[in-house]
């Protein structure tokens, strides 16, 4: 039984979600602030976090970055801010889907069966170093270093680079890459890969430029 945790301080929409989520098999767990959510990952593994962003004591993004510091946890944002800012700074931080209020219960179950089953589906790469230029990764750590130092990537902009190298000097399309890194069912639309390859090329310092845009079709690795 794949096991959910739900953390928002409005108990309506934890008991509408807890209701859904239930009556699809789910085991669920729930928590009304960050803090509170933090503490229950230390001790227990979830599948998928349901999280709201605007919480007491702690919100949403913070609690999701602090989350992954130890563990590799899915989590699918809520709120009420829809702006492009609002979801560039929850990718940054290493949401994996975002989505804004008001919302169909419905919808988000289809969206956390599509995280479970992407993120169940993982597996390392059999060769465990990557190297074009002066990047490094390796894949079973899902470490990545810039010139032989590490640099911290999100799960998104990790799968993105990957990818990316994996089919250097290929001209691959935004829906593509949001296939091969999102999964096929992903509801969202291809200006999420802008953002994330935006992100992904200030990580990359000296090397951004080996990301090239191919105006009008998407990007490719050289």
């Amino acid at each position: 039984m794949y096991k959910i945790l739900i953390v928002d301080d409005e108990p309506d929409i934890i008991g509408l979600l807890r209701r859904y989520a239930e009556r699809e098999g789910y085991e669920v767990t729930s928590a009304d602030d960050g803090s509170r959510a933090l503490e229950l990952c230390r001790r227990n593994d979830y599948d998928v976090i349901v999280m709201d962003v605007m919480m007491p004591d702690m919100d949403g993004f913070t609690a999701c970055k602090k989350i992954h510091e130890f563990k590799d946890i899915p989590v699918l944002m809520l709120s009420a801010r829809g702006t492009e800012y609002d979801k560039l700074f929850g990718f940054e931080v290493g949401v994996d889907d975002y989505v804004t209020k008001p919302f169909s219960p419905k919808e988000i179950m289809a969206r956390i069966k599509v995280i479970i089953s992407r993120h169940s589906a993982k597996k390392p790469a059999k060769n465990s170093r990557i190297t074009a230029g002066g990047i490094e990764v390796d894949t079973l750590g899902h470490n990545v270093y810039i010139d032989g130092e590490k640099t911290e990537l999100t799960a998104k902009e990790y799968g993105i680079l990957i990818y990316l190298i994996e089919n250097k000097g290929i001209v691959l399309s935004r829906d593509k890459i949001l296939n091969a890194v999102w999964g096929y069912d992903y509801f969202g639309d291809d200006r999420t890969v802008d953002w994330q390859i935006k992100l992904l090329r200030n990580k990359l310092g000296n090397y951004r430029d080996m990301i090239h845009t191919i105006r009008g079709v998407g990007y490719k690795f050289e």
